[in-house]
């Protein structure tokens, strides 16, 4: 275990509160400028062919898969957020759990909120997505999704390296000896 304390309750759940919040905001807000400033379906050249902001309405998942079962999506969202916040109240105690969490919980809002409050109705609501980056990948994206990608890898990494949600390290067997970090 590293030098630092793990964090209470309290501290975890404020960390992970603020960071969800301000990913959130900061999502429906560029949502709401696309909305406002861009035109659907129509490319706009930001960075040449680096950045290009396109404006959609997404039903479906990834790659618009799925748009028919839009209201499986809320559900999933709907879940995954509550399985973070159960977490986070009962076993976070990592810092940099809270910070993968609070940012991957403010992502999994983001698009939650479009799936309830946006066309065609609450539930099955449509994802905003403008941010297109062809060089990168041939999709179309919003700013919660860039949280929910980049926090998994997250995830995926303290996974891999043996963080547990408390912040103690998994015994990892060196030869005839275990150790712990």
């Amino acid at each position: 275990m590293s030098g630092r304390a793990p964090l209470r309750t309290a501290t975890a759940g404020t960390l992970v509160v603020i960071l969800a919040t301000l990913v959130l905001a900061v999502d429906q807000f560029t949502k709401y400028l696309a909305l406002q400033h861009l035109p659907l379906e129509q490319p706009v050249h930001v960075i040449g062919n680096v950045l290009i902001f396109f404006r959609i309405t997404n039903a479906g998942a990834a790659f618009s898969l799925g748009e028919h079962v839009t209201w499986l999506f809320t559900i999933a969202l709907a879940v995954v957020a509550l399985v973070i916040i159960w977490l986070v109240g009962t076993r976070v105690r990592s810092r940099a759990w809270a910070i993968i969490l609070g940012l991957l919980l403010g992502g999994v809002l983001g698009n939650l909120t479009d799936r309830l409050i946006r066309e065609p109705g609450f539930a099955v609501g449509h994802v905003v997505d403008f941010i297109n980056t062809p060089w990168m990948m041939p999709a179309t994206y919003n700013v919660a999704d860039m949280f929910i990608t980049t926090m998994m890898v997250g995830v995926a990494i303290l996974v891999l390296i043996g963080l547990r949600l408390d912040g103690t390290r998994e015994k990892r067997a060196t030869g005839d000896a275990t150790i712990e970090d």
